[in-house]
């Protein structure tokens, strides 16, 4: 019982104090919430793949041709060369990752250390929102889904770490690092850069030089604009750091 008024009294005064802190940013966070716009986890999953993305694509940390065998969404994993590391069932199927995993926003907010990620979802909205944002979810092979787990970005020398065969993402365990390909991190620190835009996300400065250099190395692209828009249509809330680099022409394409 008491646990319970704890937790709801904490819950109000952190909603007051986002309230006080960044007006702007609870007034935007409340007024999508209240207009039905922000997803639960499954429900921005299901939007992504009917919506945003679709078979024929190839997924993200290893550029695998996705396919369809009903609703259900495989990889084909000789068209990129892939190779499993341990877990050959996981791999031929399609996750949805987390870029920035729900454990890292998680621990920055207080509903964390009260109950861990089931507490937030069931009594942070501003987590759910973040949970369920669509902008942060890309489709990956699963096993790397799940050897990425919360490990931190950086740069991997090819002789440390492990990897996937031609896929040119590796992990390293011990240092609790994991390299996406060069082809997608731009992708991945522009959602880092979103995240701490619009969340408020803490990164240290070592972070947020690597994100600001990677996304210069691997600019927007037309698939990332497509997808940008595509979210935005539905959400209201579109990602700045892919936004600024779109052309007009990119609403069109986001509708066929």
């Amino acid at each position: 019982m008491w646990n319970k008024v704890v937790v709801s009294t904490v819950m109000v005064l952190l909603v007051l104090a986002l309230q006080w802190l960044d007006p702007e940013l609870f007034d935007e966070l409340t007024s999508a919430h209240a207009a039905g716009e922000g997803m639960s986890f499954s429900q921005a999953k299901r939007f992504l793949q009917q919506d945003v993305h679709s078979p024929g694509e190839q997924d993200y940390y290893c550029g695998c041709d996705i396919f369809a065998v009903g609703k259900r969404w495989q990889l084909d994993l000789a068209s990129c060369g892939y190779e499993f590391r341990r877990n050959q069932h996981r791999a031929s199927r399609v996750e949805w990752e987390h870029v920035v995993p729900a454990s890292e926003f998680g621990q920055q907010r207080a509903c964390w250390r009260q109950g861990g990620r089931a507490n937030c979802t069931a009594n942070d909205p501003v987590f759910s929102m973040m949970e369920g944002d669509p902008h942060n979810l890309i489709p990956v092979v699963g096993e790397v889904n799940g050897d990425r787990g919360n490990l931190r970005f950086g740069m991997i020398a090819n002789h440390d770490g492990e990897g996937y065969g031609q896929c040119a993402s590796r992990v390293d365990f011990k240092a609790r690092v994991f390299m996406p390909r060069a082809e997608v991190r731009g992708d991945v620190a522009r959602i880092y850069l979103y995240f701490q835009d619009r969340y408020g996300l803490a990164l240290s400065r070592q972070r947020q030089q690597l994100y600001n250099a990677w996304s210069l190395l691997d600019p927007v692209d037309e698939r990332e604009c497509v997808r940008n828009q595509r979210i935005a249509e539905r959400t209201g809330i579109s990602n700045p750091f892919i936004a600024s680099a779109c052309t007009g022409n990119v609403a069109q394409l986001a509708r066929h």
